[in-house]
């Protein structure tokens, strides 16, 4: 058997028509197949390679931490140099109260924890999340999910949770004394790139400071540098209570964490004692990965250039197919009129070397989430071959 048989007959599949790219290499923003196809990667993964595939510093952390050692304890017990030096590092990008992480594997993983911390310490039931959000797929995150579609053949799920539309002002009245927490994606990402104002922020913000509700934001798509800031909520001139990152956290490894103030995280220590737990969280070669990551995105200037790259995908992405763009920096929509019309021109882009994808929640919508390290020259290639998709 090939290995396309061996997927289709050993690998759980998730849906009945799966991409089926053979990959062989990755480097930079390009994914290599078996028989010399090449494919400029316009999705990062779903966000995770924004510094690129194998970027060589993240490739030379990790080999220098295998020489070393690999897991050695559950998660918080042993003194661990990537963890630490990882923690120190991602402190340092964020406001002086948020100066303590809990690293996990996955954003579905640190959406669980946050909302634990969240509920035990505030000692309330109730959580808030918003219409079409996306969090995970682990029951925990599902349930503050908001698409009935991915969520009613697994009820039930968590009780006390009550849904508000994004952006809404209104809907911030929901926020009560017995609300633990809301959780909200600084930008909405797979309902198609959605951006609330910065008003509608200031003023969850002060709700939740009203009601003594956690704000937990989710920048599991949104953060190191995707929207031209190191962190998406540093447009909007807010401070989370937690914060929720993964996918562009570990250059390509798996790794994500959720952040609070040492006060508030302190509560897992006692009633219970060891009050969440993971065996593989802040594995070492993941923290060293993304500890390379970060200083890879400060040190390269690649957020700064963020936003110039962005316009320059607008500038060219101009078709009276093209009803709409929606972006905040390099994550972006490109509106079509039907998922229709948008699924053969992804078909075609891909069988001409450009890979995108559409949302969930939002199939009329291509996305466009490249690496940051993409050049203009590699914008305008990538560009003219969906235009003749398009056509």
């Amino acid at each position: 058997m090939n290995n396309r048989q061996l997927f289709l007959s050993h690998l759980a599949q998730t849906t009945d028509f799966p991409l089926m790219i053979e990959v062989e290499k990755a480097e930079g923003i390009y994914l290599f197949g078996p028989n010399g196809e090449k494919y400029i990667d316009l999705i990062s993964g779903i966000g995770v390679s924004n510094v690129g595939h194998c970027h060589p510093k993240v490739l030379t952390a990790i080999h220098t931490q295998l020489d070393k050692y690999l897991h050695l304890m559950v998660y918080g017990e042993y003194v661990q140099t990537p963890q630490t030096l990882l923690a120190k590092a991602l402190t340092d990008t964020l406001p002086q109260q948020l100066d303590n992480v809990y690293l996990v594997n996955s954003g579905s993983e640190a959406i669980e924890g946050a909302l634990k911390l969240a509920k035990r310490y505030t000692g309330r039931p109730n959580l808030i999340s918003c219409v079409d959000a996306y969090h995970g797929s682990s029951a925990g995150s599902l349930s503050v999910g908001g698409n009935e579609i991915f969520k009613r053949a697994y009820r039930p799920l968590l009780p006390g949770i009550t849904h508000i539309h994004y952006g809404s002002f209104s809907d911030l009245k929901k926020i009560d004394s017995n609300t633990a927490a809301v959780v909200i994606e600084t930008i909405q990402g797979e309902a198609g790139i959605r951006v609330a104002c910065t008003e509608y922020f200031k003023a969850l913000r002060k709700r939740c400071d009203e009601t003594g509700t956690l704000l937990i934001l989710d920048e599991i798509q949104a953060g190191f540098g995707r929207t031209g800031k190191f962190w998406a909520f540093e447009h909007f001139d807010i401070i989370p209570d937690i914060l929720v990152c993964a996918k562009g956290m570990g250059g390509g490894m798996p790794i994500g964490a959720f952040i609070a103030n040492k006060e508030v995280m302190a509560v897992f220590k006692n009633n219970p004692l060891l009050g969440h737990i993971t065996t593989f969280g802040g594995h070492p070669v993941s923290a060293a990965a993304s500890l390379a990551t970060i200083q890879i995105l400060l040190e390269e200037n690649l957020i700064d250039q963020v936003e110039a790259k962005a316009t320059l995908f607008k500038s060219l992405l101009v078709h009276p197919k093209i009803k709409a763009i929606r972006n905040k920096g390099l994550m972006m929509a490109v509106e079509f009129e039907s998922f229709e019309v948008l699924k053969p021109i992804i078909d075609r882009a891909i069988e001409s070397g450009v890979i995108t994808d559409w949302f969930l929640f939002c199939d009329d919508s291509m996305r466009i989430a490249p690496p940051l390290i993409i050049t203009d020259a590699e914008i305008r290639e990538a560009c003219r071959i969906i235009l003749e998709a398009i056509d």
